[in-house]
């Protein structure tokens, strides 16, 4: 999977940016060159969709040897690309009342939806929910919202940097995320979900702060921060959210 999403629409830690990428000699590349080349490292089955100049969202389809499961859905302009699979699908299906062959990135969308419309929970509680091995990306192309996760488990690795044009690149494709990301990338943390106004939490523990740990690769050059739960900090406060509360106030708040 790829997801490339401009600046304005997508706003990192400051930490995943590295000094070292404007020096090295490899440069960040564009957000087209790197759709490019992960379209040519998949040839024949990859399939892709390029909202304007907000963002570029790139599939491979899964063929009979893929170890992971891949989906790619989209309604109501949302669109979401899934790697992986939910152990309690079914339940998740019944709690949304969904139909039964309901994928995991259609239950994504409609739980995206729920927050987005309800906010019935908050969104660390319903990724929280969801058990299994699993990562996603999910932009809104109605108002331009990028919602991320990976699972806890460890089962799929998920990459992500800062393109030459301070794009969001987020990848499972490692060679891809270093060739178009130069030294600003990292590996995305397990346990937490990106948001493009909340920015990156964890829903496993979401009521403490994300710690940047400088990261330095085999050449000793300081590369994009890895991320992880500070278990000593805590953040001012997450509200349990009602009915009455929709998804953007939750997101404004937990930014303020």
């Amino acid at each position: 999977m790829l997801g490339i999403f401009h600046k304005a629409f997508a706003h990192p830690p400051e930490e995943l940016s590295s000094p070292a990428s404007e020096k090295w000699s490899k440069k960040a590349q564009l957000p087209q060159q790197t759709l490019e080349d992960f379209l040519n490292s998949h040839p024949t089955n990859t399939f892709s969709m390029t909202f304007g100049d907000a963002a570029v969202l790139a599939y491979v389809r899964p063929h009979h040897n893929s170890s992971i499961p891949r989906l790619f859905c989209g309604h109501d302009d949302i669109y979401c690309v899934f790697m992986g699979s939910l152990n309690n699908l079914s339940a998740q299906i019944k709690q949304y009342g969904l139909s039964r062959n309901t994928n995991e990135a259609m239950l994504l969308i409609e739980a995206y939806r729920t927050l987005r419309d309800r906010g019935p929970y908050p969104a660390d509680q319903v990724i929280k929910d969801l058990d299994g091995t699993f990562a996603f990306l999910l932009y809104d192309s109605k108002v331009g919202t990028v919602f991320t996760a990976l699972g806890s488990d460890g089962g799929v690795k998920l990459y992500w940097g800062i393109a030459a044009d301070g794009s969001v690149v987020i990848s499972d494709d490692l060679d891809v995320i270093k060739a178009g990301c130069a030294k600003s990338f990292a590996p995305f943390p397990t346990g937490c979900i990106f948001h493009s106004e909340a920015g990156l939490m964890s829903f496993e523990h979401p009521m403490n702060k994300m710690r940047a740990m400088p990261r330095v690769d085999s050449e000793g050059v300081i590369c994009g921060a890895n991320f992880k739960v500070d278990f000593y900090s805590r953040v001012n406060s997450i509200p349990r959210v009602g009915s009455q509360t929709n998804w953007v106030d939750w997101t404004s708040s937990h930014n303020s």
